[in-house]
């Protein structure tokens, strides 16, 4: 009993310390305060909205009178009202109301799919950072055995001053190279400690996750044009305007009012109740051309919106073949197997330290190329399923 509890707890700290890229998203999502705040605003907001078409606050009125030469008071007045929209307004503002909050809540979602694309373009780049981490690793391991080899070579006379002098070059340019990585590495780690609240994040990961190859065009514009948050935040956008123009057309019906009133004097009392309304012909001046005016931005918005999103699956589609193909004409494989077929002839005398960290260097700055290439494929087919997130 006591060894399943121990591997139990091994594994679950295990579970907990290795997290992927998607238990960092989730955890963004959850601590992250820009989108708590954004959450919070978009609330605020869909409660202003709903408060808008409430009733207003009824009126109570109270009015003594007083004649000269009585004592005391003469009459008085009672007036309780309560003042209203024409009914009509009342469901018209309340279908308007629920698309400005559709329309909040579309922004909402944009902000968190950027919030989310962003710090999984920064795990992507800490997969490159652990990648090239490892290549320099292995560099610094050959450069440090060839230096062992050669100084004790030096020491019979079998190699020259200038070999182990080029070895010892080669371990500086590793060494600052991975003091570049690291630097970056921590950059990049302290960037999604503050987007995670700066609660801890564990992430190890150096292979990329699998993403699904796109290789058709017209599958691609249908699910991106049907779930694009920004595209559907504008649509959003457009339908409530629209439908605030209807609002802003029927607000030339009068306000209605009605109450009670209530008059005492001496000895007499009498009840009554009041009806009335106004007629908005000053305040109602210019608001049916603004909200006209309003509705067409909203449209044109969508149109350069949807625009916007045609013209970025077409690029995105495009640049995406072009990466595959090139990331395709890299062997990585054979890269690999050539340097350890370099290493080996080097140490068994068959090829010069000059020569060896010629043919090297060439491998090395196809492999990093590689590395970069790759990234950036991984981080075009993040923002082409950004919407998925």
């Amino acid at each position: 009993m006591k060894t399943r509890l121990i591997l139990f707890c091994l594994a679950f700290s295990t579970a907990v310390s290795a997290q992927s890229i998607d238990d960092v998203l989730r955890s963004i999502e959850r601590n992250n305060k820009s989108l708590q705040a954004q959450q919070q605003t978009t609330e605020a907001a869909k409660m202003e909205i709903q408060s808008r078409n409430n009733l207003e606050d009824p009126s109570v009125e109270y009015s003594p009178f007083f004649s000269r030469g009585v004592d005391g008071m003469v009459s008085s007045e009672l007036v309780v009202t309560q003042g209203f929209d024409f009914p009509t307004l009342y469901a018209a503002r309340r279908r308007s109301g629920k698309l400005q909050q559709e329309a909040l809540e579309r922004q909402q979602q944009a902000a968190r799919r950027e919030i989310l694309l962003a710090a999984k373009n920064l795990c992507l780049d800490l997969i490159r950072l652990n990648q090239e981490n490892e290549l320099l690793a292995e560099r610094k391991k050959n450069a440090d055995e060839l230096l062992a080899l050669f100084e004790e070579r030096l020491a019979k006379g079998d190699a020259n001053i200038l070999d182990v002098n080029k070895i010892k070059m080669e371990r500086m340019s590793v060494q600052t190279e991975v003091a570049q990585n690291n630097a970056a590495h921590r950059a990049a780690v302290q960037q999604l400690l503050a987007m995670n609240g700066n609660l801890p994040i564990e992430f190890s990961e150096n292979v990329y996750p699998a993403v699904e190859p796109i290789r058709d065009y017209n599958a691609l514009y249908d699910e991106v044009m049907a779930s694009d948050a920004g595209l559907l935040a504008a649509d959003a956008a457009a339908r409530a305007a629209n439908k605030e123009l209807t609002v802003n057309r029927q607000s030339w019906l009068p306000r209605l009012e009605v109450g009670y009133r209530r008059n005492t004097a001496v000895g007499e009392k009498s009840n009554g109740f009041l009806v009335g309304g106004s007629l908005p012909l000053f305040s109602n001046r210019r608001k049916t051309k603004i909200a006209r005016a309003q509705a067409l931005s909203a449209q044109l918005q969508l149109d350069d919106a949807r625009l916007q999103a045609e013209a970025q699956v077409q690029s995105q589609f495009n640049e995406m073949q072009q990466l595959r193909e090139a990331m395709e004409a890299y062997d990585v494989v054979l890269m690999h197997k050539t340097l350890r077929l370099l290493y080996d002839a080097v140490r068994a005398g068959q090829l010069s330290i000059i020569d060896f960290y010629v043919e090297a260097d060439n491998v090395y700055r196809n492999l990093q190329a590689y590395m970069q290439l790759e990234n950036q494929y991984q981080k075009l087919m993040a923002a082409v399923y950004k919407n998925r997130l």
